[in-house]
């Protein structure tokens, strides 16, 4: 059973993991998105509120970062998608390059591979998603346990 929007608090999201320079970028992204789409850039900021900041020479390789390539399964509706988390100029739906001022790249923004996370669309409805692969640039793939299906090159 799903959460109701009412318990869907930021306790219960999943810890998450940024590199300085993506946290520095992005707060100042989400602070400057407040007056164009101040939905999208509170979520964003509360996710960068609940993040553990690394340097990039300690950050794991398996967590979800700009440039990441990233393979996700809807929970709702059980779709299977692959995106590049990128930021809002490099965005290109054709492409499958996806700007981390949507919810579903603030939402997949630092998760690592295996995790998950709940939020309320604009809608109301409850909306999770599980992340199952994730590659970096220059970074070899980490698998979700349960994925077997590889991801192709970009």
């Amino acid at each position: 059973m799903m959460p109701q929007k009412s318990e869907l608090k930021a306790s219960q999201k999943p810890n998450i993991t940024l590199i300085a320079a993506d946290y520095e970028r992005l707060s100042a992204l989400a602070d400057a998105a407040m007056y164009k789409d101040s939905e999208t850039a509170e979520m964003l900021s509360e996710e960068l509120g609940r993040a553990r900041i690394v340097v990039r020479a300690r950050a794991p390789q398996n967590y979800v970062r700009m440039g990441s390539d990233v393979l996700f399964r809807n929970d709702i509706t059980k779709e299977i998608r692959r995106i590049v988390l990128v930021f809002p100029s490099e965005a290109n739906i054709s492409e499958n390059k996806i700007s981390i001022l949507t919810p579903v790249g603030a939402a997949l923004i630092g998760l690592r591979a295996g995790q998950s996370i709940t939020w309320c669309a604009r809608s109301g409805e409850v909306r999770r998603l599980t992340v199952l692969k994730v590659r970096n640039p220059q970074a070899p793939v980490i698998d979700h346990p349960v994925c077997q299906e590889p991801l192709s090159p970009a």
